[in-house]
């Protein structure tokens, strides 16, 4: 008997066995909030586990569609993702490609200081002054500015377009290239995968944007999707469903749909990014 054989197909259906429960762990929650958000309320509250349905209902989807604000929120976040994304994405690459040349005077010194913030930042109350002095209190950019580049994902792009071998750029600068043509000929198309991966940070960090939202805007006509959720929740708590049933257990249904609704797009999203994502998340981090 092949015991080395044996041992390894041992390890693997150890491997799958808890990989597997681990998945089930994850996904769990999420399939209770579906399946709660679906479920008539006197069914829900028989037990404190759901895992199938008796009867579907589609009553608190309906509640939260039906409310006007939840397009216009809708409305913001998605600028806000779009828009963000896209100007996060166009300053994060123009950096990362200066950063990661070696010949650039005070690079690391520059890299240094760039780094240095993901430790010491200059706290709360100054960026709060910063943005109410440019204007930018209860308007989306005051959701973008901010926050338009993150260390993590500079550090990631810089690694990765450093490991771009530089006889591909000086061949063309032989060919007449300058560093702009280089930067969208050369380099861009070889870090997709890291494009695709960072993009998709930024993408699900300003789609699940709070905290900025409650420091920065008040009026409920620029409310994100996030701030309108938690407001509708709080508001709604004590809401009567049609039929005389309890008002918490309309809020706990609405609190369900509404979770699936402020997800599902980014789970519809993710599948189209999921193959550059391991790859752009590691490859940037080894130079060859």
């Amino acid at each position: 008997m092949d015991n080395s054989g044996l041992g390894a197909k041992l390890f693997q259906a150890c491997n799958y066995t808890f990989l597997g429960l681990i998945t089930l762990l994850t996904l769990f929650p999420f399939w209770d909030s579906l399946i709660v958000s679906i479920t008539p309320i006197s069914e829900s509250m028989q037990s404190s586990v759901h895992l199938f349905p008796k009867t579907v209902t589609f009553e608190a989807y309906e509640y939260i569609v039906g409310m006007k604000q939840l397009w216009s929120s809708y409305g913001v976040s998605i600028f806000v993702t779009v828009a963000g994304t896209i100007l996060s994405m166009i300053v994060t690459t123009l950096a990362a490609y200066v950063l990661s040349k070696s010949y650039l005077p005070g690079g690391r010194a520059i890299m240094f200081l760039i780094v240095f913030t993901m430790m010491f930042s200059g706290g709360i109350i100054p960026t709060y002054l910063v943005v109410k002095q440019l204007g930018m209190m209860n308007t989306v950019w005051a959701l973008i500015m901010p926050l338009m580049v993150q260390t993590y994902n500079l550090i990631i792009m810089r690694s990765f377009m450093a490991s771009v071998p530089e006889s591909l750029e000086e061949a063309a600068r032989i060919d007449g290239c300058g560093d702009f043509r280089i930067l969208v000929r050369v380099v861009l198309p070889l870090s997709l995968p890291a494009i695709a991966t960072v993009s998709l940070f930024y993408a699900v960090a300003k789609w699940n944007e709070f905290f900025t939202a409650v420091m920065y805007i008040t009026d409920k006509d620029v409310w994100p999707l996030q701030l309108f959720m938690r407001a509708m929740l709080i508001d709604n708590e004590a809401v009567y469903q049609s039929g005389g049933d309890s008002p918490f257990l309309l809020g706990q249904s609405i609190k369900m749909a509404s979770i699936m609704v402020s997800t599902i797009p980014v789970m519809l999203i993710y599948p189209f990014f999921q193959r550059y994502f391991v790859q752009g998340a590691t490859l940037g981090a080894v130079k060859e």
